[in-house]
């Protein structure tokens, strides 16, 4: 399935990187691209990366009653120890497999490719770079959670000590009165547990919203793991992931 997609082309003359940004549950791309630029005064843009903001397919969500929404996967409540609904998430992991390949086919390395987002859009990038796979550069959420006996957690399960992890950022709001920051904390600890690095930053005043130190931290952050090539003329240095490598499938 191809998404809808709002995509900021870098400002330079070099493309040696990509950010994939999912929004929340109920939004879209063009809903979370405002969002970003009423916080910055700007665009989210880098003079090297390429930004992609997709919007989610339109489907019944069970915690609206099983009315229609842009939602990346179905959910029966949002409770951190609800079971997944896995043939939901399967459906959503082909659509982004399918932008990584893309993403590939341009030339551009797992490895100087991260993936974010806010609340279910964050739930989705962690299922995505510790699931899906694990050949990324980073994975950032924001007011986030995984279920409790999440896939995520069964996949890094069987991982190998010295495999290959993206970095993690996580964010979240103490008040967020939505999704309670301790979901959010205790997702964080099982993928420390299981060997996943990172930093879980609380943020004070914050409820369940993005801010706008929040998304100058997620700037800085993408700028280190894919920073700018040095020599414009000699294409990026070399890196661990194969360019020409099939993305890993998840699988129930």
């Amino acid at each position: 399935m191809r998404l809808i997609e709002k995509v900021f082309n870098p400002t330079g003359k070099k493309h040696a990187g990509t950010l994939i940004f999912f929004h929340g549950s109920g939004d879209t791309g063009n809903g979370l691209t405002e969002w970003i630029r009423f916080l910055l005064g700007r665009d989210l843009e880098f003079p090297h990366i390429k930004v992609i903001i997709p919007t989610a397919p339109v489907q019944p969500y069970s915690p609206m009653g099983g009315e229609n929404s842009n939602v990346w996967f179905n959910r029966k409540r949002i409770e951190m120890d609800c079971p997944e609904i896995r043939t939901s998430l399967a459906a959503i992991y082909d659509t982004v497999n399918e932008m990584l390949v893309r993403e590939m086919a341009t030339g551009t390395p797992l490895d100087r490719i991260v993936v974010g987002g806010f609340s279910m859009g964050g739930a989705l990038a962690m299922h995505t770079g510790f699931h899906l796979n694990r050949d990324l550069a980073g994975v950032f959420a924001i007011s986030s959670f995984l279920n409790t006996g999440s896939i995520v957690y069964d996949s890094l399960g069987c991982v190998s000590p010295d495999e290959h992890l993206p970095e993690l950022l996580m964010m979240h709001g103490e008040r967020d009165d939505l999704v309670p920051i301790e979901w959010g904390q205790t997702a964080f600890d099982e993928l420390a547990k299981l060997g996943v690095r990172g930093q879980f930053v609380p943020h004070r005043s914050a409820l369940h919203e993005i801010k706008k130190d929040q998304l100058l931290r997620v700037i800085d952050w993408v700028q280190k793991l894919i920073p700018e090539p040095k020599d414009e003329a000699s294409p990026p240095p070399p890196t661990k992931a194969d360019s020409a490598k099939s993305p890993k499938k998840g699988k129930l």
